[in-house]
């Protein structure tokens, strides 16, 4: 593609202006993902370098170091508590006696089981008492991997904690070395509610989120690596186990038991991308548009229209959406109104559960949902409109600017710079916007050609709502195919990954940071 000068592409016609940036997005695809990859590249030797240097210094530490320092490498705190820093010292004990105790009574037997999940799964044995077999309950393969996965991340823990120990009894060293003094408990307390008060603040909530979103993201993805589901629960039916990347291959294979995954995955992306296109970008420039027609002077009763437009908001989305589903049946409420008026001479089938198309359905949740996005996107225009500065519309008008030239040369530029992260993650969420297809149509209508796919795969589903069928419903033979759930949603984190990545760095507000400054 030819590339233009400023000035050439500003010589050139509005169509072929739009034309180069249009190629140049698509154009700029190949680059961006390369960047990431040099990105992750960097990133992977900088850690190397990290570690390298890490061990460099342990080993230089203990080297170079006093008796005390050198015991530290075994009793955690012992430096600390010989040179008089009695709370650290007692801290870095306490979590070694604590880390050893779990791993001799709890964390090593876990982790020993770990490559294996299980080794006795569910069983019946004979009970001379009662004299019946009666079942009995082996090897829990889920609480395996769990606590597994807990106990790794503990040993992490550990390892990091060990090298802190280690930093301070060299910083200990090199303080006492230059005559000064070390700090003592009270001291530590005191920096705690002082200077290091911004670490105190962000210690429960950095161990949340390592509990609560860090540990099931890693034990979600190693169950995509497993053949967990609801026939092999791990306790009650029967173990389950690793099995590398099958679960992948079947998703990106092309004939699995005769059932065509690979089309059927790209078939509901597909359908998934094109949803979060239509539904973020509608509900976008028509909730502008309101916005401006409602702040437009002339306009009477303003609070009005807004209270209108916001009282969609304040009804709970699974009441109106549940409504509205019911309001588009054949026998509902707009079908009776068609039909009483003489528009139509019969039902019209919206949700397309008769002729099974799915194109009628798939327009349907895309004009709905624009009946729910645009008081959002309404009230947020609203207050990024009345902070354009008035001079500029002033201006456009004295230079004989047109109503559009108005909005494509100033209010455009100015809410696309102001919103374009929103615009982001509208588009992500709406990727997985779970509410208005699994409320209105439930996915469907059925889509009798990809149905032979784990769960009943319909027109409108999108990654998020088959994902959901597949652990609710399944398949007759296989149940819930939790493994399967797993890696769609290993792959949907990917693409939107991917997605937001290369559209971050197209931003205008990234950009061009300093233009509106």
């Amino acid at each position: 593609m030819k590339h233009y000068s400023d000035l050439e592409y500003l010589q050139l016609s509005k169509g072929k202006r739009f034309g180069y940036r249009v190629a140049s997005f698509f154009t700029g695809i190949p680059k961006a993902l390369w960047n990431f990859v040099k990105k992750i590249g960097n990133i992977l030797k900088n850690a190397g370098l990290a570690v390298a240097n890490e061990a460099k210094d342990i080993v230089s530490t203990f080297v170079q170091g006093d008796w005390k320092t050198k015991v530290s490498y075994l009793v955690m705190g012992f430096g600390c508590l010989a040179r008089g820093q009695i709370l650290r010292g007692l801290l870095f004990l306490l979590f070694e006696a604590v880390f050893i105790g779990y791993m001799i009574i709890t964390g090593g037997y876990y982790l020993s089981m770990l490559p294996s999940l299980g080794k006795v799964g569910p069983h019946t044995e004979y009970n001379a008492i009662l004299d019946v077999d009666v079942p009995v309950h082996g090897d829990n393969s889920f609480k395996i991997l769990l606590y597994g996965v807990l106990t790794i991340f503990f040993i992490i823990a550990f390892v990091y904690t060990w090298r802190v120990n280690v930093k301070q009894n060299k910083i200990a060293e090199q303080i006492l070395k230059s005559g000064k003094k070390l700090k003592s408990g009270k001291d530590d307390l005191r920096s705690l509610v002082d200077d290091q008060f911004h670490k105190t603040l962000l210690a429960l909530p950095s161990i949340g989120i390592l509990i609560f979103t860090v540990m099931p993201i890693v034990f979600m993805i190693l169950v995509a690596f497993t053949n967990y589901s609801s026939i092999n629960d791990g306790y009650e039916t029967n173990l389950f186990h690793w099995v590398g990347f099958k679960n992948f291959e079947t998703i990106f294979s092309w004939d699995v038991g005769g059932v065509n995954y690979a089309a059927t995955f790209g078939e509901i992306l597909t359908w998934t991308l094109l949803w979060a296109f239509f539904a973020t970008f509608t509900n976008y420039f028509l909730g502008i548009l309101v916005a401006m027609m409602i702040n437009k002077k002339g306009i009477h009763l303003k609070k009005v229209w807004r209270t209108i437009l916001i009282m969609t908001i304040a009804i709970p989305q699974f009441i109106s959406l549940l409504y509205v589903s019911k309001m588009f049946t054949l026998n509902g409420l707009f079908n009776g109104l068609l039909l009483d008026l003489g528009i139509t001479k019969q039902a019209v089938d919206f949700w397309g559960n008769t002729d099974n198309s799915g194109l009628l359905a798939r327009i349907m949740v895309i004009i709905i949902n624009i009946w729910i996005g645009i008081p959002y996107l309404m009230l947020i225009a609203t207050g990024i409109l009345m902070n354009i500065p008035a001079d500029l519309y002033e201006s456009a008008k004295i230079d004989g600017a047109s109503g559009w030239k108005q909005f494509s040369k100033i209010t455009l530029p100015y809410m696309l710079f102001i919103t374009g992260p929103y615009l982001l993650t509208s588009f992500t969420g709406n990727m997985n916007n779970f509410n208005v297809i699994y409320l209105l149509t439930g996915g469907g209508p059925t889509n009798a050609v990809r149905s032979g796919a784990s769960g009943s795969v319909g027109f409108t589903d999108l990654l998020i709502t088959w994902l959901f069928k597949i652990t609710t419903s399944g398949s007759s033979d296989k149940g819930s195919e939790y493994y399967l759930a797993s890696v769609i949603g290993i792959l949907v984190f990917l693409v939107v990954s991917i997605i937001s990545l290369i559209v971050y760095g197209l931003l205008p507000s990234v950009k061009n940071e300093e233009d509106f400054q």
